[in-house]
């Protein structure tokens, strides 16, 4: 049996004599390519010189059938993201090539181009796949739980950082640079949040609440909201109200209460262009009390509330109404309050604004 032989990136870029590319096109490429072997840091995937030489065959294979108006072959161009890379980087060296030589023959160069793109498109989609494919296999929900992670560790350095320039403890600060410290905790707030949906939902919810039932302020609870809010709220000119109730220590659950109130009011800031957010506590009888987050925004269209408590929703077109493009926030909001004894409602009118409510029974405690 007769060793299968990959081609040599000499003969393939050979080949594109054949398709009538000019010889000063043909040496731009040759040494373009000769640029990415000499700079091509193996270091990166592990790949040696003969690596390097045979990918970059592959590569040129692939850009040849793509010039030929054919669907180039990305089976051998193996992992795809150094292939990816490995494009970029030729297209790149060829571009100085034609600017160096002065490469006149804007055709035939656009051709050229055009064929990189319809590549690049087609790793990208097959990229793409891959990942699809291990994170539908057994071990793709371990992935994710990692990633997350992984994005918990510099975001809870970025709060601290964040919190210590805004005390003044390395140095004082004018009011922007404090306005643009709120602005960057209140971020990484939310995405050290995001992360930490993603963990809980995988893992079915099953830690997203308080363990036991302690006494909390009602008035802490919605102050700390506003708090991390209000940088956000003040750059886009809005007001964060909040409305507490009289009977203000309770007995419940207030990390996941802050969880859902801080979740709802993120989203009404978010949607809501001028005026105000209102997050209130109304008692309804001597244990049961009412929290609302309503803004003044746009209101949810009728096409978008079925689907809107689902995690990871799709978008039906780009631009469509959605709190997320996933859908964590609310579908973990819905289970925090389910899990609290509650139910999460909401009433909307487009144009109008729109109101998120709950109830929950909430015992009155002393304060300790």
């Amino acid at each position: 049996m007769t060793d299968f032989a990959p081609p040599r990136i000499s003969g393939e870029i050979a080949e594109f004599a054949a398709e009538g590319i000019a010889g000063d096109m043909t040496a731009a490429l040759e040494r373009a390519v000769a640029r990415v072997r000499a700079t091509w840091d193996s270091g990166q995937d592990g790949s040696s010189p003969d690596d390097v030489r045979t990918r970059l065959a592959y590569l040129f294979k692939a850009l040849r059938q793509a010039y030929a108006g054919e669907e180039p072959e990305l089976t051998d161009i193996a992992p795809p993201v150094p292939g990816r890379r490995m494009l970029e980087s030729v297209r790149s060296a060829f571009l100085a090539e034609l600017e160096r030589l002065a490469i006149v023959d804007g055709r035939a160069a656009i051709r050229l181009l055009g064929s990189m793109e319809r590549v690049q498109a087609a790793l990208d989609r097959d990229s793409a796949q891959r990942f699809a494919n291990a994170l539908s296999g057994s071990d793709g929900l371990d992935m994710v739980v990692e990633v997350a992670h992984d994005l918990r560790s510099p975001l809870a350095s970025i709060l601290f950082l964040a919190e210590t320039l805004r005390r003044g403890q390395s140095g004082s600060i004018n009011p922007i640079q404090e306005r643009q410290l709120g602005l960057v905790y209140s971020a990484a707030f939310g995405l050290g949040a995001l992360a930490s949906d993603v963990i809980e939902l995988v893992r079915g919810g099953e830690r997203l609440m308080d363990l036991h039932p302690t006494p909390f302020s009602v008035t802490e609870t919605l102050q700390a909201v506003r708090d991390i809010v209000l940088p956000i709220a003040e750059e886009k000119g809005l007001t964060v109200r909040i409305a507490p109730p009289e009977t203000d220590w309770r007995i419940g659950h207030p990390l996941a209460l802050n969880r859902v109130l801080l979740n709802l009011t993120t989203n009404a800031l978010k949607f809501t262009s001028e005026g105000h957010v209102e997050v209130t506590c109304r008692p309804l009888s001597k244990t049961t009390v009412e929290f609302s987050v309503k803004d003044t925004g746009r209101g949810i269209p009728a096409e978008v509330l079925p689907t809107l408590f689902d995690a990871f929703r799709r978008r039906v077109r780009p631009g469509q109404y959605a709190f997320s493009s996933a859908g964590l926030g609310l579908s973990i909001c819905r289970k925090l309050v389910a899990r609290m004894g509650g139910e999460l409602q909401v009433e909307t009118a487009p144009g109008h604004g729109t109101r998120f409510h709950f109830q929950l029974d909430l015992p009155i405690s002393t304060r300790l």
